[in-house]
């Protein structure tokens, strides 16, 4: 089969990497335009677009996919497969070319989370079992019949991060298999409808900044859910007033340990001894936090933090 492969971040170039180390025929890789990076603004290739070059794929970044000249590129490689992983919403005009389809890898069990950040509302909405899904593209995002899925366990203090690199190598293993299932000709598609009988659908929509400012009105384990959830990227976040100054800065809390002791302490109250611990008390226990970042210094661990900071000068702004 001639296939052509789309994706853009890291997640992706695994799938390209097992696609290639089992002798597919990828023969264009379709990928996002260098972006503006680092203190000089230097246009960056795409994580896919590093890995192509390397092993001379060719390689085609529109910056429209409706673009002409860019349709008209797809129709000349005469592709019988299309393949996405981590990649832009597709127009009808090209997932709809190649005769055999264009499938998507979804980083859960669809229908269950839907969207952009699949990886991240798992975790914070507390699941202990996410997955993998394959399924042809159609005109509504994520809905389209499922090829092949894959369930994957959540551990207790997994964080986004680390789930993302464990389903990205599952994930390719899966994409592997697709391609082979539709070569053969013997696939079973599952039809999302079936699977919404009797089920509350969740979601995954992007996530902003409102999403990740922490309310210390939650329980202390939903807190750390949120922690997890939001790490490395783009960070749990917390607003902290210097008692003395009332100047406001940002703390972000990366990786935390959560205890549900009960405690008479105020919601959002600091205990710390400035040497080796530091405590947020939540509605229902606290959170022990082992990693973080206060706004304009870098990511410590909370003794490497403790040594340069008197926290005990801070409050929690909690609104």
């Amino acid at each position: 089969m001639r296939i052509i492969f789309m994706g853009t971040p890291e997640f992706a170039v695994e799938s390209l990497k097992k696609l290639i180390e089992n002798h597919c025929n990828i023969v264009a890789v379709v990928t996002a335009p260098d972006k503006p990076a680092g203190r000089g603004y230097k246009l960056t290739p795409s994580a896919v677009k590093k890995y192509a070059q390397e092993i001379n794929l060719k390689i085609l970044q529109p910056a429209h996919l409706k673009d002409s000249k860019f349709i008209d590129e797809l129709k000349e490689l005469e592709a019988d497969l299309q393949i996405v992983v981590a990649f832009r919403m597709l127009p009808e005009i090209v997932w709809a070319m190649p005769p055999l389809g264009t499938f998507n890898l979804h980083a859960s069990l669809l229908p269950q989370y839907r969207g952009a950040a699949p990886i991240n509302w798992a975790i914070i909405n507390g699941e202990k079992e996410t997955g993998l899904t394959t399924f042809f593209l159609q005109h509504e995002i994520d809905t389209g019949k499922i090829i092949l899925q894959q369930k994957v366990p959540i551990l207790a203090n997994e964080t986004a991060g680390d789930l993302h690199d464990k389903l990205k190598i599952i994930g390719a293993n899966i994409v592997l298999e697709t391609v082979k299932q539709i070569d053969s000709g013997k696939i079973n598609l599952i039809d999302q409808k079936n699977v919404l009988l009797n089920t509350e659908l969740k979601i995954a929509p992007k996530i902003f900044k409102e999403n990740c400012k922490i309310n210390w009105t939650l329980s202390a384990e939903k807190i750390n859910n949120l922690i997890r959830g939001l790490s490395p990227f783009p960070g749990a976040y917390t607003l902290l007033k210097e008692n003395e100054s009332s100047t406001i800065v940002l703390l972000k809390i990366y990786k935390a340990i959560f205890s549900l002791t009960p405690s008479p302490s105020p919601v959002g109250k600091i205990e710390t001894d400035n040497k080796s611990y530091l405590h947020i008390y939540a509605s229902l226990g606290y959170i022990q936090i082992e990693e973080l970042q206060l706004e304009g210094k870098k990511r410590l661990s909370v003794k490497e933090f403790l040594k340069g900071t008197d926290f005990s000068k801070y409050s929690i702004i909690n609104e």
